[in-house]
């Protein structure tokens, strides 16, 4: 039996425009500021994005 994504895939905000969609809707922000919390942090873990997101 599989599952639908890795867990690599789901702790992780990909350059997608789907999933940049999906956390800027998920923290009320925009997907610039998405992208700028990843460029900032310098890593695509979730985690640590929506750490900076909620700041």
């Amino acid at each position: 039996m599989t599952t639908r994504g890795s867990k690599v895939e789901r702790r992780s905000v990909s350059e997608q425009p789907h999933e940049l969609k999906y956390e800027a809707k998920k923290t009320g922000t925009t997907t610039a500021k998405v992208e700028a919390a990843k460029k900032s942090t310098g890593s695509n873990q979730r985690s640590a994005v929506e750490k900076k997101l909620n700041k």
